[in-house]
């Protein structure tokens, strides 16, 4: 196996008085290529090389610059390109995604990009994110590594900076290969969510939690069929966990996914998705509708919720029909998500 040894600057930063830090670094077999590796406490005198690509811990003397500080948090306010408003609000942002690389995380990752909106990752494996995703700069995609399911997987400094957070983790209902290695409903939709909400910083503006429609209903046929190996439990257990964490919060229920990606496409690919004709969305509460909810409306559903106000502290249910439907117009969906509200 190859070593790659310390650079002279990074054992000087490493010493007791300096402070370690997430930092891109390119990975060597793909040049340009930048992912973010999450920061043990202590590190050894080498970093090995594994799968072709040299993984490498960056650490920053401290103080930081202001520039650093400005790169950290992504541009300030009132910095978007050709002084459009839209620009400005997205520049603003630094918005971490949590299971990026499922079927509804690639689509949030894929518009959340094209809307050039700072993006954050946080995998088991940041490879995914190179083969979906392509060569990012650095200042729009960045990837840590972290598995929610440990609650010693995390480092504070992978969320620094970070505005808002979208968390589309889940595994399948039922007993099937995605349950290797420990990847059951328990530990993916309670472990998992309760672990990385726990170490969320209380400073964040809005927490987007993709959850199930059913969830209040486990115990109830047909729900109860769905919840044979608990998954709705587990997913209602984490709902009330991001409730009670004082954290602002907007909750999303989906019906039975429909439409892909299920497994890995490139970006290309997942820009041009479409949901076919069924583009209408209906949106209620109480845990009351029941049908099928398009992939891409639901990732759309996530990223529209981070910026309507009305929607904090609130828990829908969604599903897709027939129809035109709202788009990306965010007056379409703060009247959607309204009307669900004054029913």
């Amino acid at each position: 196996m190859a070593t790659a040894h310390l650079s002279p600057s990074l054992a000087l930063a490493m010493s007791p008085s300096r402070r370690l830090i997430c930092q891109p670094q390119p990975v060597s077999a793909q040049p340009g290529r930048a992912l973010l590796r999450s920061s043990p406490l202590s590190l050894p005198s080498r970093l090995t090389a594994a799968g072709g690509g040299v993984w490498r811990v960056a650490a920053a003397v401290e103080p930081r610059t202001v520039q650093q500080e400005e790169e950290l948090r992504g541009r300030p306010e009132g910095s978007g390109e050709a002084g459009s408003d839209g620009a400005a609000d997205a520049s603003s942002k630094l918005v971490l995604v949590v299971g990026g690389t499922g079927g509804v995380g690639q689509l949030v990752v894929a518009s959340l990009l094209s809307r050039k909106i700072k993006t954050r990752l946080l995998l088991r494996s940041p490879e995914k994110a190179v083969s979906l995703f392509g060569k990012q700069d650095e200042n729009v995609m960045q990837v840590c590594e972290a598995d929610t399911r440990n609650p010693d997987a995390f480092n504070l400094e992978m969320f620094e900076g970070v505005t808002h957070v979208i968390c589309t983790t889940g595994t399948t209902a039922f007993p099937s290969k995605r349950w290797d290695g420990d990847n059951t409903p328990e530990r993916v939709d309670w472990d998992g969510v309760r672990n990385f909400v726990s170490v969320i910083p209380r400073t964040i503006k809005r927490l987007v939690l993709v959850s199930s429609i059913g969830v209040t209903k486990y115990n109830e046929i047909p729900w109860s069929i769905m919840n044979l190996f608990g998954v709705l439990k587990y997913k209602k257990m984490g709902e009330d966990f991001v409730r009670n964490s004082g954290i602002p919060f907007t909750i999303i229920r989906p019906g039975r996914l429909t439409d892909g990606p299920y497994t890995s496409y490139d970006l290309n690919t997942l820009l041009k998705a479409t949901a076919g004709e069924r583009r209408a969305v209906e949106i209620g509460q109480g845990d009351k509708l029941v049908g099928e909810a398009s992939r891409l409306v639901v990732a759309e559903a996530c990223i529209q919720a981070l910026d309507i106000e009305s929607t904090q502290g609130q828990i829908y249910e969604i599903s897709s029909v027939k129809g035109e439907g709202p788009g990306s117009d965010p007056e379409k969906w703060k009247e959607l998500f309204g009307a669900a509200e004054s029913k």
